[in-house]
């Protein structure tokens, strides 16, 4: 089976929620951009990253030069920045719940259930 940029990149969209989760990803880092979201640098920039060298035309080990090797190099980046990528996602997520219930009306009073 010929690998190529057109496969990796299908394969990365197949990810577990990956397609759900970008609208979340835009507005994670427009959100840590502006400065609203605390997040490091690094855990943002690196998968950006990984993904932009995936889609970009210009590798390290060129699939037409080594065609199988060419393209493991594609993936050892797609299976590493994915994942990170989801994970900083589900956790800006979780944030953004925080802030939403912390910031909304909503109270909650401690309560016991009488019959």
């Amino acid at each position: 089976m010929k690998y190529s940029k057109l496969n990796l990149a299908k394969e990365a969209i197949s990810h577990k929620g990956f397609v759900k989760k970008i609208p979340d990803i835009f507005r994670m880092v427009k959100m840590w951009r502006k400065g609203n979201y605390p997040m490091k640098s690094f855990d943002i920039i690196l998968p950006l990253l990984g993904l932009l060298y995936v889609i970009s035309p210009i590798d390290l080990l060129p699939e037409v030069a080594v065609p199988v090797i060419g393209v493991l190099d594609d993936l050892a980046v797609l299976s590493l920045a994915i994942p990170k990528l989801i994970k900083e996602v589900d956790k800006f997520l979780l944030w953004e719940a925080e802030q939403n219930y912390n910031l909304g009306s909503t109270k909650v009073i401690e309560a016991e259930i009488v019959k």
